[in-house]
This record gives structure tokens, sequence and C-alpha cells, in this order.
């Protein structure tokens, strides 16, 4: 079955198509066919910050285009699936996506399912690594920080916590923004952070101490610790400064993972969202992984960051599964939380 995917829940405009293959015991592969994006970033920039507007109106003018790479890269003519993220993400971009998705769909006569960006995210990680056990997934991008228990990806995702205000992502970036490094800021950051010392500086750990939920997470408090220290030292070596900030982040995101884990006795991690690309939360989840006895899981760079054939494969997944199409009157919902794989 060739699924194909559109993605346009924020500043990506992104076409994947898959193919699912089940065998006779019920198994599930998914193979990557095409992943075509087509990234509006760069209009975002000298704003700070992705503009709505701009990603709705840059969704319209790349989506046509990044289609037919998609298709000729594949080498198809038509899928038997459409599926596009229908939430969480910014309202109009949201619909340029979905709307030509059902488009799609109905002019090729083939079912249409409306799925969760998020687990989205999840879901890709099975192109690199195969098919994915019972794990704990740390989800982490611009938008949102999620420690979930993942039965499998056909099956509803359960919650373990999430943060009370700044996403992991979003911290990077405002602490990207202090230091003068531009939008979006996390690679730039990441960058710096390499060259500098990360036990010259220590910032605050929140939502570590003993009374705190082991499974929430909160960066605000972090990201204002940043800009006083800023204020209070500005002849301090930005690179310490980055180091020390990123530190602090994969710190306790890679520690309230692998304890989540320990506690549900479940052997797999799956780190995944576009800050699943950064060098030292890859690194030093790994170590405490080996520690722990876990198994990491985390798909390459590219896939981290928003695209169409993790959407593809998220489909994949719930139609393996059973479910049914998603009705061509179903809405968008920029606030789908990550509980519901699909709008059906």
């Amino acid at each position: 079955m060739i699924i194909l995917a559109i993605e346009s829940s924020c500043d990506e405009t992104g076409v994947g198509i898959a193919d699912l293959a089940i065998d006779d015991g019920g198994g599930v592969t998914v193979s990557l066919l095409a992943d075509e994006v087509a990234s509006s970033v760069d209009e975002h920039a000298r704003y700070g910050g992705v503009v709505p507007e701009i990603a709705s109106r840059a969704h319209l003018e790349a989506l046509g285009p990044t289609m037919r790479r998609a298709l000729d890269a594949a080498g198809i003519e038509r899928p038997d699936v459409v599926a596009a993220t229908i939430g969480p993400g910014l309202a109009g971009a949201l619909l340029v996506g979905v709307a030509a998705a059902k488009a799609y769909a109905a002019g090729w006569n083939v079912p249409f399912y409306g799925v969760n960006h998020l687990g989205g995210h999840l879901a890709a990680d099975v192109y690199d690594h195969g098919p994915l056990p019972e794990s704990v997934g740390l989800l982490v991008s611009g938008g949102h920080t999620h420690l979930l228990h993942v039965r499998s990806l056909g099956e509803p995702i359960i919650e373990l916590g999430s943060t009370v205000d700044d996403a992991a992502g979003e911290a990077y970036d405002k602490v990207a923004r202090l230091l003068g490094l531009g939008y979006p800021g996390g690679r730039v950051l990441d960058e710096l952070a390499r060259t500098g010392d990360r036990d010259a500086i220590v910032f605050p750990r929140g939502m570590t101490g003993p009374r705190d939920d082991p499974y929430v997470f909160s960066f605000s408090g972090l990201k204002t610790a940043v800009a006083r220290y800023v204020e209070a030292h500005p002849e301090a070596s930005q690179a310490d400064v980055a180091a020390g900030f990123q530190e602090a982040v994969a710190d306790v995101l890679t520690a309230k993972a692998v304890r989540a884990a320990t506690d549900l006795g479940v052997s797999t991690l799956l780190i995944a969202g576009g800050v699943a690309a950064n060098s030292r939360l890859r690194e030093l989840a790994e170590e405490r992984c080996a520690a722990a006895g876990l198994t990491l899981r985390v798909p390459r760079p590219r896939l981290c960051t928003d695209n169409g054939a993790m959407i593809a494969s998220f489909a994949a997944h719930l139609i393996a599964a059973g479910a049914e199409p998603s009705p061509l009157d179903a809405a968008s919902d920029p606030g789908l939380p990550v509980v519901k794989g699909q709008v059906a």
C-alpha cells in the first residue's frame, strides 16, 4: 500500500511517500520512497520567529512543486492513500495542507487520513531502526516537550508529563536571541556550545526537586537565569554560556526520560522531534542509556525536523492497526493533543 502524506504544521512544506507492507504474522514494514521538503525559514528569520501568514502563503506556493518532486522520486502516478498533518500546529498552515490532501484524495478517489503531527515525529524512527517496540518517548521540539509511554505506534499514546511553560526548542530560540545568534537558533547555539566549557557556568535545572513531578519539565526559569547572567556578566564567553545552557537542558531531558523508562520497566528510549538533532542531547542520552541498560533510538537529523515522511509512517501504522479513514469534512485542530493519533 502506497501512502502519500503532506506536512504543513509550521514553516516546512513536506511531502513524503511510503510503502506499507503487512506480513502473514501481522508484522508491519514501512519503507520510505520519497521525502521532499521546502522550507520558508529564511523568510521568517528577519522577524526573529515564524510569522503565521508568511508560513501559510509559503505553503501555498511550495506545495505543488514539492508534490511533483515527491511523485517523481517515488516513481508513481498516484498513491493508495493520502494523509496529512491535521494538528497540532499553526491554524492557517494546517488548513493549506489539509485542504490540499483532501483535494488530492478526492481527485484520486482514495481514502484520506488526518493524523497527529506529534505521532509522526515518533514514527519517523522506523525508517532508520525498523519496527518500534514498547518505548518511552521523549518528544522535544520548538513547540512541544512531552514524555510519553508508547506501547506501539498503532495504539493510543499515553502522556506521562510535559512542560508547564516553555518547550525545550522554544528556550533554545530565546537564548539564541539573547546571544545575538539569530533565528532559528538551535543549530547555531549547538555549534557554539561545542566550543565552550559546559562546566564553566552552571545554570539551574527546573522541576528537579524532591517534591517536583519527575516527568514534568520547566524551562522558563532557565531562560530567565541565562538572561540575568548575560546582563550581569557582559564579558562572559558566549560559548561558555551556550554550553552551560545546553548542558542544563540535556541534563534534565535525559535524566527524566531515563527515569521514566526505568520506572515503567521499558527497555527502549526513543527521542524524537527537532531538538533530537542536538549533539549534546544525543551524546548524553547515549551515555545514560548505556549506564541504565536501555536501548536508545534517535532518528537521523533530517528525520528529526518536520517532514512528510514521518506523517506517512504514522498513517501507515494507524492503517495497519485498523484505523478507519477520516471523513473529508474533518477539521484541522491547531491544539490537537498528543494522545489523539487521528481525527476520524
